[in-house]
């Protein structure tokens, strides 16, 4: 029976057909592995999604955790998804052999993980924090940290959390208030209050190591005087046992409309309910330098904000799968107008609203699945660089598709969603199917890790800018390489290449003439149009590289991959134009609102 938590089919043709991923077999740092061990974890993980995951979601959904407290409740089956997920030696996929880590490319690591988050996005939750926290500690950190928190993380016996909002700085990160005071013997003692923090608090492990953007006093103003500390919510002996409990206080839970089953949490440090060595505030250790705890965040941040695009579409994609399967079953109306009241009723995939409906969820979630796998083999690609050079090219093209990939998907799988819920009518809402729960779930995604607003002004304002459009430059000659493929295969793919270089040619004059009068109010002011133009002419370039994957091939799944593309270029591209429009003429009408007017 076809899963319908993610096309196995599609997920091979994306890592095989199109961004042959056995080709990095050919490099050292995977070159123990071949199609067999990459398929044998895909195995591995649908059949552990499938068992483990998928069957509490919705008990997830309808018990969220409480505190009484004293203590964090999570439905025991959390426990026991979680600890499948570690016994499989999951959490250290992509990671060094030396951590006990299978030395998985991030591409393969990433289409693993996919099946999780479209299985139990709240579960899976606590295992993907816990890895991004420990990649940010391997790339920042010594082996100390290594042996006394990264180990036991990948083992599944210590979680992880990424500390940065306050409750009166929100996304302004400048504006926190956390303080971190030097100690004699090198530690921090740390004192403040954190809001929103996914997996602040529970009983799953034995440990939580937070990760704690503060300020020590003295430092310099706003963000340049933030530092970053690993907090964790037991202190580790020297010998790696876990000791007395530090000063983290859980002060509340907080309620959302989706992703009911990650706690959510407001932490206190430093409140004074517990003092570590008989002293006030919370035990921290310094992360690299101080003042550069941003940069070094940055690190889980952005790890984090493609992880949020993974989620997205991995819970459009489910959705799009069960509204499917549902379409081909459920019969409604019949084949002519005048309809034959004696005549059969089919289903209704056979309605050409049903299979508009349908069409545009494809064209979204393949379109996107390709988009945060394609960021994953720039990533593996970075990893295994020959050279200082070619590592830099990736990471400019990695630093102007991040916020594509952290929002385009939180943006249009939230609509295959909101499509899903639609195909199945009125019981697309009620609680007895899926696809509503999805919809909430993926409604936190166009705001967690910096919302659709910030990420529009860090691709308008630093990433296409940065190094005199050098992140443009290196997204415009991959952009142009497929064009002339696509030329060059003729037909069809020739077409297509022709509207999306004239679409690409319009927004790189529209991006100059933002900025030439000088006005950066103005030019930023439509900064979230931008984004989204931006992203959709991103995404027919994704849709132009599937088709020309599929070129030469038939069957029904290669003429679904042909048809999605089509409907993408006729339907989601010319979406661009009156947007490029608005943004040429540099439009004020939103700076121009007053307070008062409204």
């Amino acid at each position: 029976m076809r899963s319908t938590l993610l096309s196995r089919r599609d997920l091979d043709f994306l890592l095989y057909e199109w961004l042959n991923v056995e080709e990095l077999t050919k490099r050292g740092r995977y070159a123990d592995h071949s199609r067999e061990t990459f398929d044998a974890v895909l195995e591995l993980s649908e059949q552990l999604a499938t068992k483990y995951f998928a069957p509490h979601n919705k008990l997830n959904d309808a018990n969220e955790p409480t505190f009484d407290g004293e203590r964090v409740t999570i439905i025991p089956e959390v426990a026991t998804a979680l600890a499948a997920f570690a016994k499989a030696g999951l959490p250290a996929a992509a990671m060094d052999y030396d951590l006990g880590g299978a030395q998985l490319p991030v591409t393969v690591a990433q289409a693993s993980y996919a099946w999780f988050q479209a299985a139990n996005p709240g579960t899976s939750g606590y295992s993907f924090l816990t890895v991004a926290n420990a990649n940010l500690l391997l790339s920042h950190t010594g082996p100390e940290f290594t042996e006394r928190f990264v180990r036991p993380m990948l083992e599944g016996r210590f979680f992880g959390t990424m500390c940065l909002s306050e409750p009166q700085a929100g996304s302004s990160l400048a504006d926190i208030v956390t303080r971190a005071e030097p100690q004699d013997d090198g530690t921090y003692r740390l004192f403040g209050t954190k809001m929103w923090i996914s997996g602040g608090d529970h009983e799953l492990g034995e440990n939580i190591v937070h990760l704690v953007l503060a300020k020590i006093p003295g430092g310099p103003a706003g963000t340049k005087g933030i530092s970053l500390f690993v907090v964790p919510r037991f202190l580790v002996d020297d010998d790696g046992a876990v000791g007395e409990r530090n000063d983290v206080a859980l002060a509340g839970l907080n309620h959302k409309m989706g992703f009911r089953g990650t706690v959510n949490t407001v932490l206190n440090f430093g409140e004074g309910r517990w003092t570590p060595g008989g002293a006030a505030g919370a035990v921290g250790y310094l992360v690299g330098e101080p003042h550069r705890g941003l940069s070094y965040m940055f690190h889980m941040m952005n790890e984090a904000r493609i992880g949020v695009g993974l989620v997205a579409t991995a819970l459009g994609y489910t959705g799009y799968l069960e509204s499917l399967d549902y379409a081909r079953t459920r019969t409604q109306g019949r084949a002519k107008l005048p309809a034959d009241p004696s005549a059969p009723q089919r289903p209704i995939i056979e309605h050409a609203d049903v299979k508009r409906m349908l069409l545009a969820q494809k064209a979204y979630t393949e379109g996107a699945l390709g988009l945060v796998l394609y960021c994953a083999r720039l990533v593996d690609e970075q990893h295994t660089a020959d050279s200082d050079e070619e590592k830099r090219a990736l990471t400019l093209l990695l630093d102007i598709l991040t916020p594509i990939a952290k929002s385009w998907p939180s943006q249009w799988c939230l609509e295959a969603n909101n499509l899903a819920i639609q195909v199945l009518g009125g019981y697309g809402y009620t609680r007895e199917y899926n696809v509503e729960q999805h919809y909430r779930d993926n409604r936190l995604n166009p705001i967690h890790e910096g919302t659709h607003g910030i990420q529009g002004l860090d691709l308008l304002g630093r990433k296409v800018t940065q190094q005199g459009g050098a992140s443009l430059i290196a997204l415009a000659g991959r952009v142009q390489n497929t064009v002339t493929a696509a030329r060059a295969a003729g037909g069809e793919a020739a077409e297509l290449a022709g509207q999306l270089d004239a679409a690409w040619q319009r927004l790189v004059e529209v991006t100059a003439g933002l900025f030439a009068g000088g006005d950066v109010e103005a030019a930023l002011a439509n900064s979230s149009v931008y984004l989204e133009a931006f992203g959709h002419m991103v995404l027919a370039w994704i849709w132009l590289e599937q088709l020309l994957a599929a070129a030469g091939h038939t069957g029904d799944f290669y003429d679904g991959k042909r048809h999605a593309a089509r409907y993408f270029y006729r339907f989601e591209l010319p979406k661009t134009a009156p947007a490029l429009d608005l943004l040429a003429r540099l439009d004020t009408t939103t700076l121009e609102m007053r307070d008062a007017w409204f």
